[in-house]
């Protein structure tokens, strides 16, 4: 009873001005004329772990100078990531900088989404509409302030989309194989009795353990016939993360994928973080050969691993690396390829190669082999030749 003069008084007030209020649903996109207490723009309660909210920026793109526009400093409940998307040809720089503690941070420029799915997932996620694009989702921490600042070319449909990964979680291990402490060895310390055939498959979350929520899935799983290559990645996320805010992450990247950009599914087959930990990604069988959609004209024949981090500047942990040759190994090993090699493909159409285009390529290549991007960083990239020599020797004590 005390809120009803509160919605009566604006009920009336709509009505005398000839306007109409809309008060936003849970998850749905909000301009500035939002039914908001205070301007504050509230995301909804988690839900599977997750809560996300849109935010259309061209009306609150008000502060225009050298060529740039910028939104006021927007006060926001809790997110812990952003991403930026638009549809149409054209590509803007967007910067955001977020709010911690009453505190306003540096700001940062959102990475360019170049991990793309190739033309059929693309169709479909379009849904007869113009494919969407946008920015990497980044992890920011957990903030309660955001700005937004947009040069160059200005989309209508531009859309903010803060994302709350929820509080960190306390994910437990799944139960060591003897095939991921490397050959010879046992989890008790004793030596093996017998080798494994193949480079065993090193321990692997699932993606019941980092919270993926299946119905947000967009179509079902595609399979390769063959392995040929894997690629590289970073997800150009953020490296100031903890083990506990890792499943967040994942999720988080899983519902802009999908949600926002409607792909399928995640596009990375899977991740590893800084501590060495693998996880699942898209779905369809961690053993089988899912078409992933990270390398736009090379997904047909290939596998994806992202490492969780942006490793332009820093270094990747050497936990994170030698993970990464551990499930190289494991899967190219089945498929009978070198690990040092190169190989000829045909490319499905890239920004670097047209379709139909024969194409000498690395076995394990970073993505800016085939598209036209700085992917995987360049202090990542200098690290392919040691993860192809290491992959190439695990390969061999089991062969």
């Amino acid at each position: 009873m005390a809120r009803f003069p509160r919605i009566l008084t604006v009920t009336l007030t709509a009505a005398v001005l000839g306007a109409s209020m809309l008060v936003p649903a849970i998850g749905s996109s909000i301009g500035p004329a939002a039914a908001e207490e205070g301007q504050l723009i509230k995301l909804p309660r988690l839900e599977d772990g997750i809560a996300t909210r849109d935010v259309k920026l061209p009306p609150r793109l008000t502060e225009r100078s050298a060529g740039a526009a910028a939104t006021e400093k927007l006060r926001t409940t809790t997110f812990s990531m952003v991403g930026v998307s638009w549809t149409g040809a054209e590509t803007p720089t967007v910067e955001v900088r977020v709010s911690k503690s009453d505190q306003w941070r540096e700001w940062q420029e959102l990475p360019l989404q170049q991990d793309l799915p190739d033309g059929e997932e693309g169709a479909v996620a379009a849904r007869g509409k113009v494919e969407r694009r946008g920015t990497q989702p980044v992890w920011t921490g957990r903030a309660s302030g955001v700005q937004v600042r947009v040069e160059g070319a200005q989309p209508k449909d531009l859309k903010l989309t803060l994302i709350n990964t929820g509080p960190q979680e306390d994910v437990k291990a799944p139960k060591k194989e003897a095939e991921d402490l490397g050959y010879g060895s046992a989890a008790n310390g004793r030596v093996a009795r017998t080798r494994p055939r193949w480079a065993p498959k090193p321990v692997i979350f699932t993606r019941s353990q980092w919270g993926a929520n299946n119905s947000w899935r967009n179509g079902r799983p595609e399979y390769n016939t063959s392995l040929k290559q894997v690629h590289i990645h970073h997800t150009a996320t953020s490296n100031n993360y903890s083990k506990g805010d890792v499943p967040g992450i994942i999720r988080g990247i899983y519902s802009y994928h999908t949600r926002s950009l409607g792909w399928f599914d995640i596009a990375y087959n899977f991740l590893i973080d800084k501590y060495g930990r693998a996880w699942e990604g898209r779905s369809g069988g961690i053993d089988r050969l899912v078409k992933g959609a990270h390398t736009r004209g090379f997904n047909h024949q290939s596998m994806g691993i992202a490492l969780i981090g942006n490793f332009e500047n820093v270094r990747p942990s050497d936990d994170a690396l030698i993970k990464t040759e551990r499930m190289a190994a494991w899967k190219l090993d089945m498929a009978g390829r070198d690990e040092r090699g190169t190989l000829t493909t045909i490319s499905k159409g890239s920004d670097r190669f047209p379709a139909g285009r024969r194409v000498r390529v690395w076995v394990i290549d970073g993505h800016f082999h085939t598209n036209e991007t700085s992917c995987p960083g360049a202090q990542l990239a200098k690290w392919l030749p040691w993860i192809r020599k290491y992959a190439y020797k695990r390969d061999q004590m089991f062969n």
